[in-house]
């Protein structure tokens, strides 16, 4: 992933970065008998009244990821949900919505649907830009991504607002090799996986919610 270098005076080195939700619904079947004739108890019974029994609880199914492979494209990719603490102007807030954040990317790269990211990344971001040209020119014409799923062992931050008021997280981030599929199955590239990278995010909290300003590498 391309990356802008920022420069910054916050001290954080890249040593330093080192450190579906799928529903069932439930159908439960109930019967009851009709109440019974309250007039005058006859002598003779004229029958008695049968219940059905109740049926068995019936789940909806629920769609089973498949990640993408050499046979054809990911299915049913859980969409990130943004925690409730991601929510909060606090530490963890920050934190947590950072690691969103390359969630809601690694999620673009394995679908190509790149609606959820254009919505959170920062204004005139180019690194951005690359990102989704890849991802979108990629998935296009039959052809499909496996790989390259992002994940975030660890995003940190002192929490400390800096001259403009936002606050600076430091987060590492690790890929997956990435193949470009062509659309008749054949590999047409395969990116090797490339080492932890330190990323920076600059957030800004504004009318509840966080929102990237700028991106950029953790250099030093």
């Amino acid at each position: 992933m391309t990356s802008i270098n920022v420069s910054t005076p916050w001290g954080i080195r890249s040593a330093a970065a080192g450190a579906a939700v799928a529903a069932a619904l439930m159908l439960a079947g109930c019967a009851g008998g009709a109440p019974a004739d309250p007039g005058a108890v006859s002598s003779t019974p004229t029958g008695s009244a049968t219940s059905s029994p109740p049926s068995s609880p019936t789940p909806t199914p629920t769609a089973v990821y498949k990640p993408a492979d050499a046979s054809g494209p990911a299915q049913n990719v859980p969409v990130p949900v943004l925690p409730e603490v991601a929510k909060t102007e606090t530490k963890e807030g920050a934190e947590a919505f950072a690691k969103y954040w390359f969630s809601v990317l690694s999620y673009s790269y394995e679908t190509g649907d790149v609606a959820t990211f254009e919505s959170i990344e920062p204004p005139a971001c180019a690194a951005c830009q690359k990102v989704k040209e890849v991802i979108v020119n990629w998935n296009s014409e039959g052809r499909w991504l496996v790989g390259g799923k992002l994940t975030t062992p660890v995003a940190d931050t002192t929490f400390e607002k800096d001259e403009a008021g936002n606050y600076k997280v430091a987060v590492q981030v690790r890929q997956e090799p990435l193949s470009y599929m062509r659309a008749d199955g054949t590999i047409a590239r395969t990116d090797p996986p490339m080492p932890d990278q330190g990323n920076l995010l600059v957030l800004a909290y504004k009318n509840g919610a966080w929102s990237v300003t700028e991106l950029g590498s953790i250099v030093g």
